[in-house]
């Protein structure tokens, strides 16, 4: 695609071309027969524009650079550079995503051959910049000539992780000193030998049918199972793009599912994460060990907000047949009226078959609010009488979800994060993965 230009007068030569006129009207008054000399003035100054129009078109080139990734609330520094004698101002068509922190219409010249434009990672997804635009003037400085040079840059803007990193540090160290001491009383989740049993130990360890056949009192011994298969499913649907506490649900479940991820990343399962509404959109191989986190990253980064309803049946669906084993699903959702939460819960039952699964549901507070708020007029009784639906609605298919089997964590936005991580911790030392 070839850049587009354009060109138009400057200030400068618009106040030259009306400096003329007052002459031209004393000379039509004055010599009226001489009035065709007042068009002289304002030909000299189209010969000038066109002069400097001509002197105007040499070739320009400015570079730029941009990071690749960035943090939400992080800076997106684009640095610009020009070796072309003259000043050259130059700005770019940029994504909502990135706001500008200074004015975006640096000058270049020979004296500053390069600028930075500073701009604040606003929102989570990849970020556009389509365009560079730049201008200069002609060596008269009456005709600026402008070009736009079409470009094909982004930025991914990825959920910050600091955050989830500092948290994880003290749930994994609470969970290896817990692996550390069920070791040694001899309790897991994989079976490692049979040892003679002896009083205090857990009376279920006994294996009745060694025992039998060895005329003694033989227990199983217990090592903690590694390797468990987890997948984090994001519904990326409309409901989920709606805000909780300022701030949208899936950026929420985003940043649930990343601390989780590092966790059982750290603690040596195997993760992937899947994200879906009308239809699946993403998935990541299941990986193992840390060095898989920045992958399970980038694709939660390039999750956009949903403007359709959610197909739970398709979404769930396309997930059980990627699945070749025994594997603890959390799916991170919200249900908004009964319809949707009935086909959601009919495409779970399918999953309880063979795999575990866990939901993470962010408590509506602003529904809590209208709920118990104390009522002085009309209006508010009906606020408060829906909020009350609302919420007996979702506790109705959260008590349908348990009794299914389903694991159920409800958590206020600030913790979600840390109550997912709290229950995956709860079901590894109940060896249930």
């Amino acid at each position: 695609m070839t850049p587009r230009a354009g060109l138009y007068p400057t200030a400068r030569a618009v106040l030259l071309m009306a400096a003329g006129a007052p002459a031209a009207l004393t000379i039509g008054i004055v010599w009226p027969h001489l009035w065709t000399l007042g068009f002289g003035w304002m030909l000299f100054v189209v010969l000038l524009l066109g002069l400097d129009m001509a002197l105007a078109a040499r070739q320009v080139t400015v570079t730029l650079n941009m990071p690749r990734s960035a943090p939400v609330g992080g800076t997106v520094e684009l640095r610009l550079a020009t070796d072309t004698p003259g000043s050259v101002q130059a700005t770019v068509d940029i994504d909502d995503r990135l706001t500008p922190l200074d004015p975006l219409r640096p000058t270049l010249s020979r004296e500053r051959p390069e600028a930075r434009i500073p701009l604040e990672a606003s929102r989570r997804g990849i970020a556009s910049l389509s365009a560079l635009w730049l201008r200069w003037k002609g060596p008269l400085g009456l005709v600026w000539k402008q070009r736009r040079e079409p470009r094909d840059e982004a930025v991914l803007i990825t959920p910050d992780t600091r955050p989830a990193r500092e948290r994880s540090q003290l749930f994994i160290r609470h969970a290896q000193a817990g692996e550390t001491a069920r070791r040694e009383i001899g309790t897991g989740a994989e079976f490692q030998s049979l040892k003679p049993w002896i009083d205090g130990m857990d009376r279920r360890a006994i294996d009745w049918k060694q025992s039998a056949r060895h005329a003694m009192l033989l227990a199983k011994d217990w090592q903690i199972e590694r390797n468990n298969q987890i997948v984090l499913a994001i519904d990326a649907g409309r409901a989920m793009a709606e805000p909780v506490g300022g701030v949208p649900r899936i950026d929420r479940a985003v940043s649930a599912a990343l601390l989780a991820a590092y966790v059982a990343l750290k603690l040596d399962d195997r993760v992937g994460l899947f994200a879906y509404a009308e239809q699946p959109l993403a998935a990541s191989a299941i990986g193992h060990g840390i060095a898989a986190f920045p992958a399970i990253q980038r694709l939660a980064a390039g999750i956009d907000y949903g403007t359709r309803e959610t197909n739970h049946t398709l979404g769930l669906t396309r997930l059980a047949q990627r699945l070749d084993r025994r594997t603890l699903i959390v799916l991170f959702t919200e249900f908004t009226d009964p319809t949707s939460a009935e086909l959601m819960v009919k495409a779970c039952a399918p999953l309880l078959k063979r795999h575990l699964l866990m939901f993470l549901i962010h408590r509506d507070e602003e529904l809590e609010s209208l709920a118990a708020a104390e009522p002085l007029t009309p209006e508010d009784v009906t606020r408060a009488v829906a909020a009350q639906a609302l919420l007996r609605e979702r506790a109705i298919v959260a008590a349908r979800l348990k009794r299914m089997g389903v694991h159920v964590v409800e958590a206020s936005h600030e913790g979600g994060g840390s109550a997912l991580v709290e229950a995956y911790l709860m079901l590894k030392r109940q060896r249930l993965l």
